[in-house]
């Protein structure tokens, strides 16, 4: 309660939230979400790491005689990212009406149960049909994260919380691409390789729900919803420990901005929101040309240049390696850079390295160039997460940030038939020409249109 016995309004609870310092209290919030991120990430991109082997195992087929054909790689690929499009957009607006905390481990224990049904599968049907179930509560999962880690970082923190959750979430990828050039040419205890990758994600990932029962609510989506008695409370126990830690007074609160009203789907099509809305939309069904048609592709690429398959995973390994690197980076760098020119600034990358690492057969330079795509994909990844949280009101911000990240989903899907058709047809290079032209749509969109949101308060950007 304030000084004169009143609850405190929205404002002021989201104002006392953005003057926290940076001390011990606020980073451990911070890395627990963070930790949910590496098995969120895991689930996401294992697939590219055991497609190899589900095709030698006859299960797949690289590519297929029809564009939409679903017993290929590219059919699997595209039932995970349909049930991320079907999670993210039909099921986004569950954290904005249920919370942010219950909704983490509804869709942690989903996609958890579905992914040991997927293992357990002996057909493409099967292995499609559980992987888009699955892929339905990770969608639900990726989107209320990145809403809770907005709301809880301090307005100069949000660049480096987002960097830290994916420098420790993209660890998974050299872990699971290690684990598959263990395990996937082997089958420990009669069990094939890609089982294992499969059931050691889903087994660690139920551990993470036990944490998260120690996460408070989001105090900004408490304040929203009426409940500004309980949101005081869990704000003034953080500062309660952060003043300890802080070792002198909490600076004053900055200035108390207005909370928008806005709370329903139809707000995304008000003035000043569509636009966003709109530019998110298209960035997302083209930057995830660039991540994914590299990430889930990698190893399949790699066989395409002439390499076998268990060279290719040792090749994708150590290309892996540089993943966590990227935010890393962009810790480092934390809000001094606007968010909108590290975007256009990786596009731009992953442009370049691109071509030329199509163009190239030599070992030292495929991998050099991996390197490069990897580090820019992940430097534009955490610079996005951040950035699409940052532009929507906390009442429809799960909505609307999981209803423009769904148009990357769908993305992926259609993508996916299209780069199978263009590496059978014009080979490597020719999906690299497609990943570039989709580099300079991100450029365009974000360079031109997108607004500045580094260190400015939520609540301001949303105005």
């Amino acid at each position: 309660m304030t000084g004169s016995g009143r609850a405190p309004s929205a404002g002021e609870i989201s104002a006392r939230i953005d003057r926290l310092p940076p001390t011990r209290t606020v980073w451990a919030a911070i890395l627990l979400l963070s930790a949910g991120m590496f098995f969120e990430l895991y689930d996401l991109l294992f697939s590219a790491y055991i497609a190899p082997t589900l095709v030698k195992s006859g299960l797949l087929a690289p590519t297929t005689s029809n564009f939409f054909g679903l017993a290929g790689v590219a059919g699997f690929i595209a039932a995970l990212f349909t049930g991320l499009f079907i999670g993210t957009l039909g099921c986004g607006f569950l954290s904005d009406r249920y919370g942010r905390r219950t909704v983490f481990v509804g869709s942690l224990l989903w996609y958890t149960a579905a992914n040991v049904i997927v293992a357990l599968q002996t057909d493409a049907f099967g292995l499609n049909v559980w992987r888009l179930i699955a892929g339905i509560g990770l969608g639900v999962e990726m989107v209320t994260i990145g809403a809770y880690l907005s709301e809880m970082a301090p307005k100069n923190l949000r660049g480096q919380a987002f960097a830290c959750s994916q420098a420790i979430g993209f660890c998974c990828v050299p872990i699971s691409s290690f684990l598959a050039y263990e395990l996937v040419p082997l089958a420990p205890f009669g069990v094939a390789g890609w089982r294992w990758v499969v059931l050691i994600g889903a087994a660690a990932a139920a551990l993470i729900g036990v944490l998260r029962f120690g996460l408070p609510e989001s105090p900004r989506w408490l304040a929203r919803q009426g409940r500004l008695e309980e949101a005081d409370r869990i704000v003034s126990k953080i500062e309660a420990k952060v003043a300890t830690e802080y070792g002198r007074p909490l600076p004053p609160s900055g200035v108390i901005e207005p909370i928008s009203s806005a709370s329903r789907f139809v707000d995304l099509w008000a003035p000043g929101v569509r636009g966003r809305v709109i530019l998110m939309c298209v960035f997302n069904v083209f930057q995830t040309v660039g991540f994914y048609g590299f990430q889930n592709w990698v190893p399949t690429l790699l066989v395409a240049q002439g390499v076998e398959i268990t060279k290719s995973l040792a090749f994708t390994t150590v290309i892996a390696l540089a993943a966590p690197v990227g935010p890393l980076i962009g810790f480092l760098l934390g809000d001094r850079i606007e968010r909108k020119i590290v975007i256009v600034s990786a596009a731009g990358a992953i442009l370049v390295f691109g071509l030329v690492f199509g163009a190239t057969k030599a070992a030292a330079a495929i991998i050099a160039m991996g390197v490069g795509l990897t580090l820019a994909n992940n430097i534009m990844s955490y610079s996005y997460h951040a950035y699409q949280q940052e532009l929507f009101p906390t009442g429809i911000r799960a909505r609307a940030s999981g209803f423009v990240y769904s148009w990357s989903r769908l993305s992926v899907i259609f993508s996916s038939f299209v780069i199978a058709f263009l590496l059978q047809t014009f080979g490597v290079y020719g999906v690299f020409v497609f990943i570039a032209g989709a580099m300079v749509v991100v450029m365009t969109t974000i360079g031109f249109f997108g607004p500045r949101t580094s260190n400015i308060a939520l609540e301001r950007i949303s105005h």
